[in-house]
């Protein structure tokens, strides 16, 4: 099942390595120009308008956003899953039915958040204890943010369904288009109209629904099973109920996370602004490793989810310990390139000495740490790819349960930088050693799983 136009990567067959790689790296560049829209925001606010305004940009509201964000785009892998299952198996109706399920849900969340988002942020940022020196951008930006809501939510969900269909190049193709148009309109409405934080967050709006038209284009043109007509657009109750089941822990473990950051962002914001500004700053070079890692939890979902309803079990197998090695041989490189050029990246967002010595200890603390993560992301991503959404839940939910009591409990006793980011590493590695007991001790016993890694 290939596209005439050579877009689609087959998944079910040929050399495991190549066909992830063949699907990886598009996925990665794609999350990269992704991650490139908020970047580009910090270095223009934080180069133009100052330190007060890079913290707004980042930090506290990219904390609130990503709680909602981040909980859909959990909630609609249950969608990419089933999409990739059916496709697979070659279930042609299946898979249109859930294309417009799937596209009924990104609508209809994407209001609601809107709503949410738009009118309950003032409260959520006092909540959070935001400065008051950075408190009115904060709100500006974050408000028109949560307006652009649908427009988001309906390019991931259209990205996702082509993922599922083993196209990961044009996504590419549309966050490249759209993340340019970003950094003109950055240029245009901060440099050149002194916007300040608002126009930041209109360029990134404007730019968020040029990319969900461009994958809606590509959906309702094509002649294949995945076509996207608007008039039939709405919810099929039993996909909708199978995107649910396997979504719903999916994003309530984003949402796990999420919260246990809003913790983090307001302990720190008990600190100087200039840590708050290395907090935001940190925030994008560690953007890196979690579009390296997002990337290959979405490719080994994929991955297994399709070899799954096809039925290749062997496959399977090996792909799941094929993607362990990439993602942790990435890590490891990755921490190393950092850690010799922290200093020089650092000054690239921001020249304030006071704001790049904060954000060097920050970044030299957390970077190393990175490994102790890579088999939460794979192996949580396997799971679902095979259906199975409720055994990484409830490890996730373990694990951030560790942080959020480190964070209640030691934060208040040792009031320093370090004791609050030491939680990241040490939920990581709580997380990881609960997955490997579960694989190499009950997964025999609970039955969900049959792999050997």
């Amino acid at each position: 099942m290939k596209m005439k136009n050579g877009s689609r990567v087959s998944i079910t067959e040929g050399v495991i390595w190549k066909q992830i790689l063949l699907y990886f790296f598009p996925l990665l560049f794609g999350t990269f120009f992704q991650q490139l829209y908020n970047t580009i925001d910090a270095v223009v606010v934080g180069r133009y308008v100052g330190k007060e305004a890079l913290s707004a940009v980042g930090g506290t509201t990219g904390t609130l956003i990503n709680v909602f964000i981040g909980f859909f785009v959990g909630i609609s892998s249950g969608a990419t899953v089933i999409i990739s299952q059916y496709f697979g198996g070659k279930k042609e109706k299946e898979v249109n039915d859930s294309v417009h399920t799937a596209m009924a849900l990104a609508v209809t969340g994407g209001f609601l958040i809107m709503l949410i988002g738009f009118f309950g942020s003032s409260y959520a940022l006092k909540l959070m204890g935001t400065p008051d020196e950075i408190y009115k951008d904060a709100l500006t930006f974050i408000r028109i943010y949560f307006l652009g809501t649908v427009f988001n939510l309906v390019y991931n969900m259209g990205a996702g369904i082509l993922r599922a269909i083993g196209d990961s190049k044009r996504p590419l193709y549309f966050l490249m288009i759209s993340c340019g148009v970003n950094i003109l309109l950055d240029i245009l409405f901060v440099v050149g109209f002194h916007w300040g934080v608002g126009g930041t967050a209109a360029a990134t709006v404007l730019s968020q629904l040029l990319s969900a038209c461009l994958v809606c284009m590509i959906l309702i043109k094509t002649d294949e099973c995945y076509k996207l007509s608007l008039s039939k657009i709405r919810f099929h109750k039993e996909i909708l109920k199978k995107i649910i089941n396997i979504g719903l822990p999916a994003g309530a473990q984003s949402l796990m996370y999420t919260t246990s950051n809003i913790l983090i962002q307001s302990s720190m914001n008990s600190f100087s602004i200039n840590v708050l500004a290395a907090w935001t700053v940190y925030g994008k070079i560690d953007g890196i490793f979690w579009m390296i890692m997002n990337s290959f939890g979405v490719a080994v979902t994929t991955f297994v989810g399709q070899n799954f309803g096809a039925g290749e079990k062997q496959r399977v197998q090996k792909g799941i310990r094929i993607c362990l090695v990439f993602a942790m041989a990435s890590a490891l490189l990755l921490s190393i390139i950092l850690s010799i050029f922290a200093e020089g990246i650092m000054t690239f967002f921001n020249k304030d000495p006071a704001v790049i010595q904060e954000g060097l200890k920050i970044l030299h603390f957390l970077v190393p740490t990175y490994c102790t993560y890579v088999l939460v992301e794979i192996l949580s991503g396997s799971l679902r790819g095979m259906g199975q959404a409720v055994v990484p839940f409830i490890l996730t939910f373990l694990g951030v349960g560790v942080r959020i009591i480190w964070i209640l409990s030691a934060v208040p006793v040792w009031h320093e930088v370090k004791t609050v980011i030491f939680s990241y590493p040490l939920a990581w590695s709580v997380t990881s050693v609960l997955f490997v007991i579960y694989y190499f001790y009950f997964k025999k016993k609970s039955g969900l799983v049959n792999i050997n890694i």
